[in-house]
């Protein structure tokens, strides 16, 4: 496989060749080559498991938590959702040539701003092997050439899925070295790619904190971090009982490996005796540590267990069932506690005041923000992206989650008659 032969240096220069050629390739090739990769996924399946199933021994015995076993494991149907994936991606409509904006000035001039690819998009992430494919998808759509650096905890699973992928679009028309994978996950690797100024135009990391503090401290390319998910789902005073349950359970426990899962819960005093005990319970039922203040420590009375929270719950991104939770005396009380410790990801409130809802809406500083719904609905498939690069936390250029039109810059074009400035 070439990732085995090629240096990062050498796998970046093919990139940026290739990129040259996709800036102009016609979206009628980008997508038979997006086609033909999603029917090698199937017909590969049984090879993409053999290579998975490595990767799940290697981790059982390296000891891995159950979070990071989750998100490395594959099976037919996340297999088949990869391929769903990449057709969903296909149907979008490619943004490369968009006129974001044009106008025609009173001298002649004709102007119009459009979207253009970024170029080389490396994309450096953690035991999450469906990256590979989604990643993939969106940058060769979005007429970027990408390199990917996947964690040694993934390494078969990613080799067979960039090696599936690659030929695919390479027999479907897409230019060489368009997609490579870097070999080896430590840190010389990451270092080198960090270093390619002027060859990769932007890094996206998906992973933890760890993962950010080492490419922070050794990048010289423009980075956009996709990072940790302190997420908060706020019940108010006028909760619906039956939707504070759902949305809870659902933002806590259908994937709690997830950045997107809901990590504190905060509840209003005043809807306190009404929601909490049902909610401690069900919690309780799912498997689900509850990390509760000392009034939700009053509230459980023995109805489900809950440990003292201390003050590092609040800023923990467990990725496991574990929850914080603190009774709150006010929305205000519940704004000051998210502005001090969430990590700007997303915040869900459950309500049906509407003067409530709207003040969360203008005054949460996050990404996304939920409003009686959970907070696993910050994902670029949930939201109509077809899939995403990673979800920013960022303020400049892209925020929350990014698809195809947040891996595009922008080009200015202006039309004259012989103009001169006076």
């Amino acid at each position: 496989m070439a990732v085995a032969t090629q240096s990062v240096t050498e796998l970046c220069l093919a990139a940026r060749a290739a990129a040259r050629e996709l800036a102009t390739l016609d979206s009628a090739t980008k997508d038979r080559a997006l086609l033909a990769v999603a029917d090698a996924l199937e017909r590969r399946t049984g090879d993409i498991l053999e290579a998975n199933a490595r990767d799940l021994e290697a981790g059982r015995e390296a000891g891995l938590s159950a979070a990071l076993m989750d998100r490395l494991a594959l099976d037919a149907a996340r297999i088949a959702a990869m391929a769903r994936g990449v057709r969903d991606i296909v149907a979008l409509p490619d943004p490369v040539g968009e006129v974001i904006e044009g106008r025609r000035f009173a001298n002649g001039l004709e102007m119009r701003k459009v979207r253009v690819p970024l170029g080389v998009v490396a994309v450096v992430y953690e035991a999450r092997p469906n990256v590979t494919i989604d990643a993939a998808a969106l940058c060769l759509k979005s007429g970027n050439a990408i390199v990917l650096r996947g964690s040694s905890a993934a390494l078969h699973s990613n080799a067979v899925l960039a090696t599936v992928a690659r030929e695919a679009a390479e027999g479907a028309g897409l230019p060489a070295g368009a997609l490579a994978l870097v070999a080896g996950g430590g840190r010389e690797e990451l270092a080198e790619l960090a270093g390619q100024e002027g060859v990769v135009d932007l890094i996206i990391p998906r992973g933890g904190e760890g993962l950010k503090k080492a490419l922070q401290a050794v990048a010289q390319v423009p980075v956009i971090y996709a990072a940790s998910g302190n997420c908060h789902v706020y019940v108010d005073a006028s909760a619906d009982l039956d939707d504070a349950l759902a949305i809870v359970l659902n933002a806590k426990t259908q994937r709690p490996g997830v950045c997107n899962a809901a990590e504190t819960l905060l509840v209003h005093a005043a809807a306190a005796d009404r929601v909490l005990p049902e909610l401690l319970a069900a919690l309780d039922r799912a498997g689900v540590t509850v990390h509760g203040d000392e009034r939700t420590v009053a509230t459980a009375a023995g109805s489900a267990t809950v440990v003292p929270a201390t003050d590092g719950d609040w800023g923990t991104e467990y990725l496991s069932l574990d929850l914080a939770v603190r009774v709150v005396d006010s929305l205000d009380e519940a704004l000051e506690h998210i502005r001090e410790w969430s990590s700007g990801h997303t915040e869900a409130i459950v309500t049906r005041d509407l003067a409530a809802s709207e003040r969360f809406v203008a005054e949460v500083d996050s990404a996304a923000v939920m409003v009686n719904a959970s907070t696993r609905f910050t994902d670029g498939g949930q939201l109509g992206l077809g899939a995403e690069i990673g979800i920013s936390t960022q303020k400049l250029h892209a925020r929350g989650p990014m698809g195809l039109g947040e891996l595009t810059t922008t080009k200015w074009i202006v039309h004259g008659d012989g103009h001169v400035r006076p």
